[in-house]
């Protein structure tokens, strides 16, 4: 089943009196419950399709469509309500508040969802359950970026948005954060989609998008993905 079909998205940035276009007539289906990652260079559209599948941004042009509904539709409010219900974030930048412990950060999504997941098994899952009493100061890189995997998956989303989740870490880090998300999707049936430069990445992915200069240049269905540790890192 299709979670996601992009049908003729234009995304169109002026810059003065120039006309940019950032995405060009993409079509793309997205099933439910895959590990999906999208590559291309900068500037190819990677993160504008991130954005706009995220509700952080409207096409110019054509229909987005999640889980049959038309998101490209909808209003700031309903956008908000969108975000907090259907989508999780998950960025290179980790976004932890310094003054709350683990525990409190990961607990924030409770403020904004009706039905999150435990923050305890949450934190269980991406290995810190330990940490919880701990402030983000006091965390390395990679276990700060689980924490931020961690409030994302609490919201219970159905759809993860990762950019660049695993650039700013080294690789025996990096490949601890993959394992987490390869394991929501393949344990939790979440649809897990990652823009990176990272070949790499990609061996692990059901699905492969290749971005470039706006448009969708290869679409490539694994049968056999690696896994994190099959990976030469």
């Amino acid at each position: 089943m299709n979670l996601i079909e992009f049908k003729d998205v234009g995304r169109v940035y002026h810059v003065g009196e120039h006309e940019q276009k950032a995405l060009d007539q993409v079509n793309l289906s997205i099933e439910e419950g895959k590990f999906i990652v999208i590559l291309g260079p900068s500037g190819a559209g990677k993160s504008t399709l991130l954005n706009l599948l995220g509700g952080l941004d409207s096409p110019t042009s054509g229909k987005i469509y999640v889980e049959g509904k038309d998101i490209s539709t909808l209003n700031n409010n309903e956008l908000a309500d969108y975000r907090a219900s259907t989508v999780g974030f998950v960025f290179q930048s980790y976004n932890l508040i310094p003054t709350l412990t683990v525990f409190e950060n990961v607990s924030l999504v409770k403020e904004i969802v009706s039905n999150p997941l435990s923050v305890n098994e949450m934190l269980k899952e991406v290995g810190l359950d330990d940490h919880k009493d701990k402030f983000p100061s006091e965390l390395s890189g990679g276990e700060q970026q689980r924490v931020s995997i961690a409030r994302a998956l609490a919201k219970n989303p159905k759809i993860l948005l990762c950019d660049e989740p695993t650039g700013a870490l080294d690789s025996e880090t990096g490949a601890m954060v993959l394992k987490v998300l390869l394991n929501m999707a393949r344990n939790y049936h979440k649809t897990i989609i990652i823009v990176t430069h990272n070949q790499n990445i990609a061996k692990m992915a059901d699905t492969i998008i290749r971005v470039k200069s706006g448009h969708i240049k290869e679409v490539v269905n694994q049968d056999h993905p690696l896994s994190v540790d099959e990976v030469d890192w």
